[in-house]
């Protein structure tokens, strides 16, 4: 059972964060990621932001500050793509529920016709989930073409399973409506707006020094050109903005778009959606295991979030060791940016990792957990 504590005083100095601390350390110490930065998001005031470790898995590696700019992966397919149709949907009449090759109509092929945008945010679509473009790829077009050219595995509507895929050609519909493409869009709806002067794809200038690395492409085919710094190598053929990743960020910039999402679509007086689209895109549907382009807590078995955020909670993951979770029941966000990749992607201990840290955050914040 989780008890909500009294309403404390929300300033940093009123909470002992010393067992975050002490995990965080404890996590570089036994090399679960090379360093990270955590942000605590609690009762619209961010009460604990610091850095640990280092950015790099070499030697001589600089420390990690809370300005480090990580790679966060798919976190872009609800940062970006999703926040971008969420604005569609409101200002531009976007219909979730038109099939998707309405606006990509090559995309309808093989039995695809019928697949609607509510399903690929839903990663109900049927599509595969991933798939090693190098091999027959070298542009853009040629790996959108190969996903419209692809076969499904299910039935659109009948399970869910994630899928890159998906987002993709999200991205590609975004571009399609607009005339702009997804990097643009994202910049001019919020990175400029919410003044996320650290987040970008591609990065250039002065982010490129506060960059965390993350793992090396030894498959990459030069004749393609040379390869965009983003870690995903599907988003790197595609010019290194995509709508399933390419996103880098920094947790102070995504400090400010969780408080504008915390805030009900407001931020400094300018207003980016309505309460109710928030609501519409993050809620449980019975049982879903996924809202409309965000993850949802696990109701049963495993969850990223541990034990003590309320079956309400929403969120999502990046490959790279990223992750943001929001308990609306709460009013808590808890966003963690790490490069747990650097040297290897082979590194899987950021998996028992964040469920600690969750529960971690969560108890000292006076909430009574269960205990994994």
């Amino acid at each position: 059972m989780t008890v909500c504590p009294a309403a404390f005083p929300l300033r940093a100095e009123e909470f002992d964060f010393t067992p975050v601390r002490r995990l965080m350390q404890e996590g570089v110490d036994e090399n679960v990621f090379p360093g990270a930065s955590i942000a605590v998001i609690y009762r619209g005031n961010t009460i604990f932001h610091e850095a640990f470790g280092t950015i790099g898995c070499g030697l001589s590696p600089k420390p990690a500050y809370t300005s480090t700019v990580y790679d966060i992966a798919s976190l872009t397919k609800a940062v970006a793509t999703t926040a971008t149709i969420m604005q569609l949907v409101e200002r531009d009449s976007l219909n979730l529920d038109h099939p998707a090759a309405r606006y990509v109509p090559q995309f309808g092929r093989n039995g695809k016709n019928g697949i609607t945008i509510r399903q690929l945010l839903n990663h109900t679509s049927g599509l595969r989930p991933h798939a090693w473009y190098i091999k027959t790829c070298s542009t853009p077009q040629e790996l959108i073409a190969a996903i419209c050219n692809d076969t499904l595995l299910t039935k659109p509507g009948t399970a869910t399973a994630y899928s890159d895929n998906g987002f993709i050609i999200l991205g590609t519909i975004v571009e399609q409506i607009t005339g702009r493409s997804l990097e643009e869009n994202f910049r001019a709806r919020f990175s400029t707006p919410l003044g996320m002067q650290s987040t970008s794809f591609n990065p250039s200038g002065e982010m490129l020094r506060r960059i965390a690395p993350t793992g090396r492409d030894s498959t990459w085919n030069t004749k393609i050109g040379p390869r965009p710094l983003v870690n995903d190598q599907n988003a790197a053929i595609l010019g290194g903005a995509a709508g399933h990743a390419g996103l880098f960020s920094s947790t102070g910039d995504l400090i400010r778009f969780t408080l504008m999402l915390m805030n009900d679509g407001k931020q400094d007086g300018v207003r980016y959606f309505r309460e109710s689209s928030i609501r519409q895109f993050t809620r449980r549907n019975g049982n879903d295991e996924r809202a409309l382009g965000w993850d949802l807590r696990s109701l049963e078995g495993y969850a990223s979030t541990g034990s003590c955020f309320s079956k309400d909670s929403w969120g999502h993951l990046g490959f790279t060791g990223t992750s943001l979770w929001i308990d609306p029941r709460k009013d808590l966000a808890v966003i963690m940016l790490s490069n747990r990749v650097c040297p290897s992607s082979e590194n899987r201990k950021i998996r028992k990792f964040r469920p600690r840290l969750h529960t971690t955050v969560a108890e000292c914040l006076g909430f009574s957990c269960r205990k994994e």
